[in-house]
Protein backbone atom coordinates (compact mmCIF):
# COMPACT_ATOMS: atom_id res chain seq x y z
CA UNK A 1 0.00 0.00 0.00
CA UNK A 2 1.39 3.37 -1.01
CA UNK A 3 0.08 6.52 0.65
CA UNK A 4 0.99 10.10 1.58
CA UNK A 5 3.10 12.56 -0.21
CA UNK A 6 6.21 11.26 1.31
CA UNK A 7 5.02 7.89 0.12
CA UNK A 8 5.56 4.86 2.30
CA UNK A 9 5.78 1.38 0.88
CA UNK A 10 4.32 -1.36 3.04
CA UNK A 11 2.70 1.06 5.49
CA UNK A 12 -0.52 -0.07 7.17
CA UNK A 13 -2.74 2.39 9.03
CA UNK A 14 -4.27 1.06 12.24
CA UNK A 15 -8.07 1.03 12.24
CA UNK A 16 -8.20 2.12 15.89
CA UNK A 17 -5.96 4.41 17.90
CA UNK A 18 -5.68 3.83 21.62
CA UNK A 19 -5.30 6.85 23.86
CA UNK A 20 -5.72 7.03 27.64
CA UNK A 21 -9.27 5.99 28.63
CA UNK A 22 -10.46 5.69 25.03
CA UNK A 23 -10.10 3.88 21.73
CA UNK A 24 -10.66 6.27 18.87
CA UNK A 25 -11.13 5.32 15.20
CA UNK A 26 -8.01 6.28 13.29
CA UNK A 27 -10.16 8.08 10.73
CA UNK A 28 -11.36 10.51 13.39
CA UNK A 29 -7.78 11.17 14.49
CA UNK A 30 -6.75 11.91 10.90
CA UNK A 31 -9.77 14.15 10.30
CA UNK A 32 -9.20 16.06 13.52
CA UNK A 33 -5.52 16.60 12.78
CA UNK A 34 -6.33 17.70 9.21
CA UNK A 35 -9.12 20.14 10.10
CA UNK A 36 -7.20 21.70 12.98
CA UNK A 37 -4.13 22.03 10.75
CA UNK A 38 -6.06 23.79 8.00
CA UNK A 39 -7.61 26.21 10.49
CA UNK A 40 -4.15 27.00 11.84
CA UNK A 41 -2.95 27.64 8.29
CA UNK A 42 -5.78 30.16 7.91
CA UNK A 43 -4.65 31.92 11.09
CA UNK A 44 -1.01 31.98 9.96
CA UNK A 45 -2.04 33.53 6.63
CA UNK A 46 -4.13 36.21 8.37
CA UNK A 47 -1.25 36.87 10.77
CA UNK A 48 1.17 37.32 7.88
CA UNK A 49 -1.16 39.79 6.17
CA UNK A 50 -1.46 41.71 9.42
CA UNK A 51 2.34 41.95 9.70
CA UNK A 52 2.92 43.36 6.22
CA UNK A 53 2.17 46.96 7.29
CA UNK A 54 5.02 46.72 9.80
CA UNK A 55 7.31 46.91 6.77
CA UNK A 56 5.19 48.91 4.33
CA UNK A 57 3.33 51.33 6.61
CA UNK A 58 4.66 51.38 10.22
CA UNK A 59 2.20 53.98 11.52
CA UNK A 60 -0.79 52.08 10.19
CA UNK A 61 0.64 48.88 11.65
CA UNK A 62 0.86 50.40 15.12
CA UNK A 63 -2.72 51.67 14.86
CA UNK A 64 -3.86 48.21 13.74
CA UNK A 65 -1.93 46.47 16.53
CA UNK A 66 -3.29 48.82 19.19
CA UNK A 67 -6.87 48.33 17.99
CA UNK A 68 -6.43 44.57 17.81
CA UNK A 69 -4.92 44.22 21.27
CA UNK A 70 -7.65 46.34 22.86
CA UNK A 71 -10.46 44.33 21.25
CA UNK A 72 -12.69 42.56 23.81
CA UNK A 73 -12.94 39.47 21.62
CA UNK A 74 -9.16 38.94 21.36
CA UNK A 75 -8.87 36.70 24.48
CA UNK A 76 -11.61 34.46 23.06
CA UNK A 77 -9.78 34.15 19.74
CA UNK A 78 -6.45 33.50 21.49
CA UNK A 79 -8.04 30.79 23.63
CA UNK A 80 -9.52 29.19 20.53
CA UNK A 81 -6.18 29.26 18.75
CA UNK A 82 -4.46 27.71 21.76
CA UNK A 83 -7.08 24.95 21.87
CA UNK A 84 -6.70 24.37 18.14
CA UNK A 85 -2.91 24.12 18.44
CA UNK A 86 -3.16 21.66 21.34
CA UNK A 87 -5.65 19.53 19.40
CA UNK A 88 -3.48 19.53 16.27
CA UNK A 89 -0.27 18.67 18.12
CA UNK A 90 -1.95 16.01 20.28
CA UNK A 91 -3.71 14.24 17.40
CA UNK A 92 -0.60 14.39 15.22
CA UNK A 93 1.45 12.77 18.00
CA UNK A 94 -1.26 10.16 18.62
CA UNK A 95 -1.30 9.30 14.91
CA UNK A 96 2.50 9.07 14.75
CA UNK A 97 2.68 6.82 17.83
CA UNK A 98 -0.10 4.59 16.50
CA UNK A 99 1.70 4.24 13.18
CA UNK A 100 4.91 3.30 14.99
CA UNK A 101 3.13 0.71 17.15
CA UNK A 102 1.60 -0.73 13.97
CA UNK A 103 5.10 -1.27 12.61
CA UNK A 104 5.15 1.58 10.10
CA UNK A 105 8.92 2.03 10.06
CA UNK A 106 9.43 2.08 6.29
CA UNK A 107 11.53 4.84 4.79
CA UNK A 108 9.68 7.78 3.27
CA UNK A 109 10.02 8.19 -0.46
CA UNK A 110 8.34 10.73 -2.68
CA UNK A 111 6.20 9.33 -5.50
CA UNK A 112 7.01 12.44 -7.51
CA UNK A 113 10.76 11.93 -7.11
CA UNK A 114 10.92 15.48 -5.73
CA UNK A 115 13.79 16.02 -3.27
CA UNK A 116 11.97 18.95 -1.70
CA UNK A 117 8.77 16.93 -1.23
CA UNK A 118 10.75 14.08 0.30
CA UNK A 119 12.56 16.49 2.62
CA UNK A 120 9.24 18.01 3.69
CA UNK A 121 7.89 14.53 4.45
CA UNK A 122 10.93 13.38 6.40
CA UNK A 123 11.24 16.62 8.36
CA UNK A 124 7.61 16.86 9.47
CA UNK A 125 8.35 16.18 13.14
CA UNK A 126 11.48 18.35 13.22
CA UNK A 127 9.74 21.20 11.39
CA UNK A 128 6.82 20.98 13.78
CA UNK A 129 9.08 21.07 16.83
CA UNK A 130 11.05 24.04 15.47
CA UNK A 131 7.79 25.88 14.79
CA UNK A 132 6.49 25.06 18.26
CA UNK A 133 9.73 26.19 19.92
CA UNK A 134 9.63 29.43 17.96
CA UNK A 135 6.00 30.01 18.93
CA UNK A 136 6.78 29.66 22.64
CA UNK A 137 9.71 32.10 22.40
CA UNK A 138 7.75 34.50 20.18
CA UNK A 139 4.90 34.66 22.70
CA UNK A 140 7.33 35.26 25.56
CA UNK A 141 8.91 38.11 23.63
CA UNK A 142 5.80 39.83 22.29
CA UNK A 143 2.83 38.58 24.30
CA UNK A 144 4.00 38.06 27.90
CA UNK A 145 4.27 40.97 28.48
CA UNK A 146 2.65 42.69 25.53
CA UNK A 147 4.51 45.79 24.25
CA UNK A 148 3.02 49.16 25.09
CA UNK A 149 0.71 50.76 22.54
CA UNK A 150 2.77 52.14 19.68
CA UNK A 151 5.86 50.05 20.48
CA UNK A 152 4.95 46.78 18.73
CA UNK A 153 7.22 47.18 15.70
CA UNK A 154 10.03 48.74 17.76
CA UNK A 155 9.95 45.79 20.16
CA UNK A 156 10.03 43.28 17.30
CA UNK A 157 12.95 45.11 15.69
CA UNK A 158 14.79 45.06 18.99
CA UNK A 159 14.21 41.32 19.29
CA UNK A 160 15.57 40.75 15.78
CA UNK A 161 18.75 42.68 16.60
CA UNK A 162 19.85 39.72 18.70
CA UNK A 163 21.61 37.22 16.39
CA UNK A 164 20.16 34.08 17.95
CA UNK A 165 16.65 35.48 17.65
CA UNK A 166 17.25 36.38 14.01
CA UNK A 167 18.47 32.83 13.31
CA UNK A 168 15.49 31.32 15.12
CA UNK A 169 12.99 33.49 13.23
CA UNK A 170 14.61 32.54 9.91
CA UNK A 171 14.70 28.83 10.82
CA UNK A 172 11.07 28.97 11.90
CA UNK A 173 10.07 30.49 8.55
CA UNK A 174 11.83 27.69 6.65
CA UNK A 175 10.41 25.03 8.99
CA UNK A 176 6.92 26.43 8.57
CA UNK A 177 7.26 26.36 4.79
CA UNK A 178 8.33 22.69 4.86
CA UNK A 179 5.56 21.82 7.30
CA UNK A 180 2.98 23.48 5.04
CA UNK A 181 4.36 21.83 1.91
CA UNK A 182 3.80 18.40 3.42
CA UNK A 183 0.77 19.18 5.58
CA UNK A 184 -1.41 20.82 2.93
CA UNK A 185 -1.41 17.71 0.75
CA UNK A 186 -1.56 15.30 3.69
CA UNK A 187 -4.58 17.14 5.14
CA UNK A 188 -6.47 17.04 1.85
CA UNK A 189 -5.69 13.34 1.52
CA UNK A 190 -6.93 12.65 5.06
CA UNK A 191 -10.15 14.56 4.32
CA UNK A 192 -10.67 12.64 1.09
CA UNK A 193 -10.33 15.76 -1.05
CA UNK A 194 -7.23 14.63 -2.98
CA UNK A 195 -8.06 12.91 -6.27
CA UNK A 196 -6.08 12.06 -9.41
CA UNK A 197 -7.93 14.89 -11.15
CA UNK A 198 -6.90 17.62 -8.73
CA UNK A 199 -3.65 16.25 -7.32
CA UNK A 200 -1.35 18.27 -9.60
CA UNK A 201 -3.16 21.52 -8.95
CA UNK A 202 -3.33 20.87 -5.21
CA UNK A 203 0.37 20.06 -4.99
CA UNK A 204 1.23 23.17 -6.97
CA UNK A 205 -1.04 25.21 -4.72
CA UNK A 206 0.58 23.74 -1.62
CA UNK A 207 3.99 24.74 -2.96
CA UNK A 208 2.85 28.28 -3.69
CA UNK A 209 1.20 28.58 -0.26
CA UNK A 210 4.31 27.28 1.51
CA UNK A 211 6.57 29.65 -0.44
CA UNK A 212 4.33 32.67 0.16
CA UNK A 213 3.86 32.11 3.88
CA UNK A 214 7.37 30.90 4.72
CA UNK A 215 8.98 33.42 2.39
CA UNK A 216 6.72 36.18 3.65
CA UNK A 217 7.68 35.68 7.28
CA UNK A 218 11.35 35.38 6.33
CA UNK A 219 11.23 38.58 4.27
CA UNK A 220 9.51 40.54 7.05
CA UNK A 221 12.05 39.33 9.62
CA UNK A 222 15.00 40.26 7.40
CA UNK A 223 13.62 43.67 6.47
CA UNK A 224 12.79 44.58 10.07
CA UNK A 225 16.22 43.43 11.24
CA UNK A 226 17.88 45.55 8.55
CA UNK A 227 15.74 48.54 9.53
CA UNK A 228 17.07 48.22 13.06
CA UNK A 229 20.65 48.19 11.77
CA UNK A 230 20.00 51.25 9.61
Amino acid sequence: MIREHGSIHGRVEPALVTIPAATVPAALVRLGAAFSGLLLVLFVLVHLIGLLPAVLAPEQFEAYATALHSSPWLPVVESGLLLMAVVHISLTLVKAMANRRAGNTATLRSRRQSPLAALASRSTVVAGLVTLGFLVMHLRQLRWPRPAAGDEAATLIQVLQQPWNAVLYAAAAVALALHLLHGAEAAHRSLGWLTPANSSALRAGAGVLAALIGGGFLMISVLLALRGVA
